[in-house]
């Protein structure tokens, strides 16, 4: 009993450990009007005409209307926001978790809803597409082509974006999106806590250069033979093949009983497709005696490949999260950013908020959307009525005008 006590009061000191060591960067809800205290609008990236405004709004469906997130307010225009994190951190030999709520109510056709991580001491006011960041993550949508939630690390001067295509939500819900980075260089993607895309970062980005290339050195040889097949050299026309007609007169055609050759002509059977013509001649193809096979470019040793233990280390530090959008049309309403590294506060705090309202949320949606098919059903049967009626009119006037017509006559 006192080992298995022991072993009990180490495991608790280990949880507590964890616990002390877990550290939440950045939280927002923008559940009060202090928000724009904390974010900054990047107002100068473009011109005035093309920076739209982001709106404190529980939507149009919800679950708490005092739940509000920040909603893109104007179609076709750029969205710039920042805010600094609580703390900057470095990300070494830490899990790394970025974490957000979004919902299109507007049904998005065309735009962005990512968060980007950036590093701290950039220029608010010009923040843009151009400005650096170290984490680009969240859906994106453009019609049926595009509709991935993006990953995207810089890297060594370059933004990779993963090479697998991860699902996103396309509906007028919120939902939660959840981006893991493990300091064993694996990461996980979560859409509403569940998981969608996991695996090796140097799998799925290419952080690192192959480490074999085709040699520049060597190229096909000229004379390098792959036909498998040709034509067989000793094969020959047949004899009056070339005088197969491909068209002949239908032979069981008859001429017409009122047919007069005088006045019509002489008649002609239609002509139907010949069943023996075969088209153009061609030599029957055979084995490639010389046949070679495909060519294989030779494979050398990358003299630029290098192996980087640490490429989940994308924080060196972090400094700030923004959102720099282009909608076309506008209205999605974003909520709950946590950065942390731990999964247990970032799994928390989605219980806290977005778990806790979609039934509500989800309930109130569906309310609203069977009294709007309620209403358009029933402006449909009115038009109707409508139609019915005038036509009625219209039939009994009609029934008038000949009533005088025929007391005048």
């Amino acid at each position: 009993m006192a080992g298995k006590g022991a072993a009990l009061a180490i495991a608790a000191l280990a949880l507590l450990v964890a616990s002390v060591s877990a550290e939440v960067y950045f939280k927002e809800t923008f559940d009060d009007d202090t928000w724009e205290d904390r974010w900054t609008v990047g107002s100068e990236w473009k011109p005035s005409n093309q920076m739209g405004e982001f709106v404190r709004t529980a939507g149009k469906w919800y679950a708490d209307e005092d739940d509000t997130g920040i909603q893109t307010s104007q179609d076709a225009r750029f969205y710039s926001l920042s805010a600094d994190l609580d703390t900057e951190f470095d990300n070494e030999g830490k899990d790394l978790i970025i974490q957000y709520s979004v919902k299109h109510e507007q049904k998005i056709d065309c735009g962005g809803a990512y968060i980007k991580l950036l590093p701290g001491g950039f220029d608010k006011k010009t923040f843009g597409g151009d400005t650096d960041y170290s984490i680009m993550f969240g859906p994106d949508i453009c019609g049926t082509g595009t509709r991935r939630t993006h990953a995207i690390f810089a890297y060594k001067g370059e933004n990779l974006l993963t090479k697998k295509e991860v699902k996103c939500e396309t509906d007028q819900l919120s939902h939660l999106y959840t981006f893991i980075v493990h300091p064993d260089n694996t990461y996980e993607i979560q859409v509403d806590q569940k998981s969608v895309e996991s695996g090796s970062l140097y799998d799925d980005w290419a952080f690192l250069p192959p480490k074999k290339i085709k040699d520049p050195e060597q190229s096909k040889p000229a004379d390098w033979v792959d036909e498998a097949m040709i034509p067989d050299p000793e094969a020959e026309k047949p004899e009056g093949y070339d005088d197969i007609p491909e068209q002949i007169p239908d032979p069981e055609a008859e001429k017409p009983e009122d047919w007069d050759d005088e006045d019509d002509g002489e008649w002609e059977p239609p002509l139907i497709d010949n069943p023996e013509f075969e088209g153009e001649w061609e030599a029957p193809m055979i084995d490639n005696p010389d046949y070679e096979g495909p060519w294989v470019h030779p494979m050398i040793d990358n003299p630029d490949y290098f192996y980087d233990d640490s490429v989940y280390h994308v924080c060196n530090s972090c400094g700030a999260v923004g959102f720099e959008l282009w909608q076309v049309k506008a209205g999605s309403i974003f909520d709950d950013i946590i950065v942390t590294d731990s999964l247990e506060e970032a799994e928390e705090f989605a219980e806290e908020t977005w778990a806790a309202r979609q039934a509500d949320e989800k309930a109130m949606f569906d309310k609203i959307q069977e009294e709007k098919r309620a209403a358009e059903e029933e402006a449909r049967k009115q038009a109707e009525a409508e139609a019915a009626a005038a036509a009625e009119a219209e039939e009994e006037d009609d029934l008038e005008d000949d009533d005088e017509t025929e007391s005048e006559l």
